[in-house]
């Protein structure tokens, strides 16, 4: 597949399914369990039929393996959604979720004895002070909209600070299963689509702790008003169309992401991913009239230049753009 189709479905994919995860939030903002549930079925199903053959097919990597992967992988992806529920707004939880180059690089200074040059720590430095200066400016911003609306402030900014200490905490299981996927693959080879339906299909169990929830949030979308789907004609209660495109548009992102990854460089890969990232925020602020100050929009560049910067790609654009003034130089002699 071209490259120029894997980035496309990587945007329309993934900054789709933002949007309909915060038009899932805003109506109900603890519909997290429901919505990474439904994901996992989604993709689990998908896998069990094309990548495990419907059983048939033997893991290259052996399952005890995937067991340690799948606990941390779940464990993020519960905790990551249910910050929604806890005063967390759109654009910090993305721009929090940036912030895992510096877990990746201090765990990789910990656990893999790893050594970094002065621009890695520069720019490591530039996205933990855009983080910072973002989580300042938000904690403000609670603190205001609860006075505002009568609400108990320091209730208000404690389950806020939950919701800071769980983004944090998915961060650095997020990156100590990076660490934990690198070593795997070293060993046994990079086996990313079998890895996609394991870390999907392993963890189904685990929901029966959360049934409650669920349960209780579907009935709620039960409840929600009516939608006619264009083009299908057909009617359904308007949350569950939205959970219904969260899904679809998830695997499409993870599928995109997936062929990137074999089409392209790594670098491509996280320039991609990084500038996904920033058109779904500044989408997010735009459509849906997030609270963003100047302070958050400061914090938001050293949190995209830095990740740049990591990623070296100043010094890949030049030879880049050198090499394309070469071609141009021929046709304009």
């Amino acid at each position: 597949m071209h490259p120029a189709v894997a980035v496309g479905l990587v945007f329309g994919g993934c900054c789709s399914n933002v949007v309909f995860l915060e038009l899932l939030a805003r109506q109900f903002p603890g519909c997290g369990n429901i919505v990474t549930f439904s994901q996992f079925l989604f993709i689990a199903v998908e896998g069990f039929i094309f990548e495990a053959n419907f059983g048939r097919k033997s893991p290259a990597i052996p399952i005890r393996n995937y067991f340690i992967m799948v606990a941390m992988f779940f464990t993020v992806s519960v905790v990551n959604n249910y910050a929604l529920n806890l005063n967390i707004a759109m654009p910090l939880h993305m721009i929090f979720r940036s912030g895992s180059l510096i877990a990746s690089m201090a765990l990789g200074i910990i656990i893999l004895k790893k050594r970094y040059s002065v621009s890695k720590y520069t720019s490591i430095a530039l996205v933990s002070l855009g983080i910072f200066t973002c989580t300042l400016m938000s904690a403000k911003q609670v603190a205001s909209d609860s006075s505002l609306n009568g609400e108990d402030g320091p209730q208000a900014f404690f389950w806020w600070l939950l919701g800071i200490a769980a983004l944090t905490f998915a961060l650095l299981m997020s990156a100590r299963m990076g660490i934990f996927q690198e070593t795997l693959y070293k060993k046994f080879g990079k086996h990313s689509k079998e890895a996609l339906f394991y870390n999907h299909a392993l963890p189904l169990p685990g929901f029966l702790l959360l049934a409650p929830n669920i349960y209780q949030h579907a009935v709620l979308f039960n409840q929600s008003e009516l939608f006619r789907v264009p083009v299908l004609g057909l009617t359904l209660p308007i949350m569950w169309f939205y959970l219904l495109m969260n899904v679809i548009t998830q695997y499409v992102c993870v599928r995109g992401v997936f062929i990137l990854t074999t089409e392209c460089t790594s670098l491509t890969v996280t320039l991609v991913v990084t500038l996904r990232k920033f058109v779904s925020l500044i989408f997010s602020i735009l459509y849906f009239q997030n609270p963003f100050t100047g302070w958050h929009w400061l914090g938001t560049a050293f949190v995209f230049v830095g990740t740049l910067m990591y990623t070296e790609v100043w010094n890949s654009l030049g030879p880049f753009l050198a090499r394309c003034q070469r071609r141009r130089r021929p046709k304009e002699e």
